[in-house]
């Protein structure tokens, strides 16, 4: 899709301002500005996208630096999905900045817009989070200091930071349990290879010398010069499939094996995987050696391509026929990550309202909900115009008003160690001891040790009516660095094993939880969360209107009920996590 496609979305680049009026940027900012000449262009006259993940690549090493304060490394780069194409002549805004440092690595934010100088417009053409490495220095490996957010939107990123880097870490497992489940086997088998084209004849195998211009100052080769040379065979195969001139729409998440150094030969070999009616997956793979070496894997991608006709609609493709051996495990494989881009891009990508409610519950989508649970609550925690509806016996009621949606939050503080509370919290099956709104709790399936499924019931709020049920994934995190909350977040599933019944209406929540944070060894503040739905907003609204204060009854039953079970559990109050 081309940037006159459809009206662009106005950015603004101005600096956030502070509560107090003063203006902040970032300290770990660094933008970039490019005026698109032809020599970066291809053949339709747009930026090739190889030399635009050179640009981003720079942008965020120059960030990571600036944070760490030593020379970086590119470790990784999450999905990038490209939005809209760029011209000859428009201008390429690229601003980066540090989301979250961890030990030695630290998560870079990416954004990447579009400028038209003749019409002072902006849009928005991209998104990325990089993880990058310090490296070693003679004293040994690096410490990062800690990012301080400032800023609600660095508040946000900050936190869910912490679950896109759990993300990353399980994203070879994803894959492992997709393709041991049989369903993609089934679905491969299935396919027929009739008229189909040879995967062979869309090889591409190209070599690179790696020459200082190539390499950053630390005389490695830059991760987007390697980005763009795989992106450059990637284009070859997929023309060779079709025929004709594609478009690169999808990078998926990648991780680089290796370094490479100037005087390396780069060999860079792609394919065909599969193709998926109006796309194709492109596989690509990097070695580098010196020579007299043996060649080593630095890096392997996979890239979605589309073929638009002259409507800028995507064409329909011909068919693959994959190699023996390894070509079909590339094509059973193709068919797994399909469905992992699938559940990232409307499950993890888009925000948190716009998911649907209850979405479907299977193993294979597992680790993309409890993602979007627990960043959604993160998010709903993370912003700053709460404001105070009452407050009675030290509990405080908050509400939040924003387009047309009403949220609330509960808080209080108890005198039981934080461990304690998190562990009593996460059992919901106990949560009907102190909460009247939980008339039965019943655990239906247990995830993992961090993820449960429960079907919960509460009363009617009017005695002529039906009670509601629900079916709720509760995802818990414990904290990834001092000062950061435990989180219990809930949010409604289905099941094909307990459909709505004719006894109760099936109710919605589409975001709640606790966030739990120790105060002292032995003090814990506590603040439950809610965006309400039509069926929750019934149980609470007598207290948002300050007819009934029965949420501090709930939460001083809570209270109690914690330090009741306090000594029950053998935890001790210093737990290290």
């Amino acid at each position: 899709m081309t940037s006159e496609a459809r009206m662009p979305e106005e950015l603004e680049e101005l600096e956030e301002p502070l509560e107090n009026g003063e203006v902040y940027r970032n300290p770990t900012e660094v933008k970039m500005s490019q005026i698109v000449l032809p020599c970066h262009s291809n053949h339709c006259g747009e930026l090739s996208i190889g030399q635009l993940l050179k640009w981003m690549d720079s942008t965020a090493c120059l960030s990571a630096e600036r944070h760490a304060g030593c020379p970086c490394i590119t470790a990784s780069v999450d999905d990038i999905h490209f939005e809209h194409t760029i011209g000859v002549g428009q201008v390429v805004n690229i601003k980066a900045k540090v989301n979250r440092a961890f030990n030695s690595s630290m998560e870079v934010g990416i954004q990447v817009s579009c400028e038209d100088l003749y019409s002072d417009r902006q849009w928005r053409v991209c998104h990325a989070y990089a993880t990058f490495v310090a490296r070693r220095t003679e004293a040994g490996k690096v410490q990062l200091k800690p990012v301080i957010p400032r800023t609600q939107e660095e508040q946000v990123e900050h936190s869910v930071a912490a679950e896109r880097r759990r993300m990353r870490l399980i994203h070879v497992e994803i894959m492992k349990d997709l393709l041991g489940n049989g369903t993609v086997q089934k679905v491969a088998d299935c396919q027929e290879f009739q008229d189909a084209v040879p995967a062979e004849r869309t090889r591409v195998e190209s070599v690179e010398l790696v020459l200082p211009p190539h390499a950053n100052h630390q005389v490695n080769t830059f991760g987007g010069q390697i980005m763009a040379w795989m992106e450059n065979v990637a284009t070859i195969a997929a023309s060779r499939l079709c025929n004709a001139h594609p478009t690169l729409r999808t990078i998926d998440m990648f991780h680089f094996r290796g370094p490479s150094q100037v005087g390396d030969r780069v060999v860079l070999k792609a394919i065909v995987n599969n193709t998926f009616k109006h796309s194709m997956e492109v596989g690509v793979c990097a070695e580098a050696y010196q020579a007299g070496e043996t060649p080593r894997h630095i890096n392997s991608a996979f890239m979605t391509f589309e073929v638009l006709d002259e409507d800028r609609k995507p064409r329909t493709l011909p068919r693959i026929r994959p190699e023996p051996v390894n070509g079909k495990r590339r094509y059973r494989e193709a068919i797994a990550r399909k469905k992992i881009r699938l559940d990232r891009k409307y499950i993890i990508s888009c925000k948190h309202t716009e998911v649907p409610l209850s979405v479907p519950w299977d193993p294979s989508n597992q680790v993309y909900l409890s993602y979007n649970n627990v960043s959604a609550l993160k998010m709903l925690a993370a912003r700053n115009n709460w404001v105070l509806s009452s407050e009675k016996n030290k509990v405080s009621l908050y509400t939040l008003e924003e387009n047309q949606v009403l949220c609330f939050r509960v808080e209080t503080h108890v005198d039981v160690p934080v461990e304690q509370v998190f562990v009593l919290l996460s059992d919901l099956s106990r949560r009907q001891e102190w909460d009247r709104h939980y008339e039965q709790c019943e655990l239906i399936n247990q995830v993992d040790e961090d993820d449960m499924i429960y079907r919960v019931v509460t009363p009617s709020v009017r005695k002529d009516t039906k009670g509601q049920d629900f079916i709720l994934l509760a995802s818990r995190r414990r904290p990834c660095n001092t000062g950061d909350p435990y989180v219990i977040a809930l949010r409604s599933v289905t099941l094909p094993t307990h459909p709505p019944t004719e006894d109760y209406n099936r109710g919605e929540v589409v975001c709640a939880g606790f966030s739990i944070w120790e105060v002292s060894r032995s003090v814990t503040k506590i603040a439950y969360y809610n965006q309400a739905t039509p069926q929750v907003l019934p149980y609470i609204s007598t207290d948002i209107a300050g007819l009934s204060s029965s949420f501090c009854c709930t939460f001083r039953s809570c209270s109690q009920f914690l330090e009741e079970n306090k000594d029950s559990l053998g935890v001790p109050a210093s737990t290290a996590l």
